[in-house]
């Protein structure tokens, strides 16, 4: 099979360059929020119940299932419903963020990768668009 990709260097207006800076500060925020589900996750079942404190152990019911990729973007959608700011980047935008935290844990089980880690202010420094309209800034 043969994929054919282009990738293109934008010269972005200011107003362009403040959008898109909104964009991956947006993109950055759900990245840590996910990783922080997962991470929760992952905490509440390494250790035996007769032996975590109460105080300092994510308690998550034993019935919940590993947040996935596909889990994540059923609940992306849920908060682009309730939140304004995600409502401004394009859904796709912030579906391949969710696809690369996978991607990272997906490398850390199969190739011995490190725990993906949070993302500071600054971090994320791209976003894909795996669909490209006509218009799609």
């Amino acid at each position: 099979m043969f994929n054919l990709t282009y990738e293109f260097k934008l010269k972005p207006t200011a107003k362009q360059v403040s959008l898109f800076e909104n964009w991956l500060e947006q993109c950055r925020k759900v990245y840590n929020y996910a990783l922080a589900e997962r991470k929760d996750w992952y905490k509440s079942r390494s250790c035996q119940v007769n032996a975590c404190s109460v105080r300092s152990e994510y308690i998550i019911p034993a019935e919940q299932t590993r947040p996935t990729y596909a889990s994540q973007c059923r609940g992306l959608t849920a908060a682009r419903k309730a939140i304004e700011e995600l409502r401004a980047v394009q859904v796709h935008v912030l579906q391949q963020t969710l696809k690369r935290l996978e991607k990272a844990f997906v490398s850390m089980w199969e190739q011995g990768h490190g725990f993906p880690r949070f993302k500071k202010q600054g971090q994320m420094r791209s976003f894909v668009f795996p669909q490209l309209g006509v218009k799609p800034v």
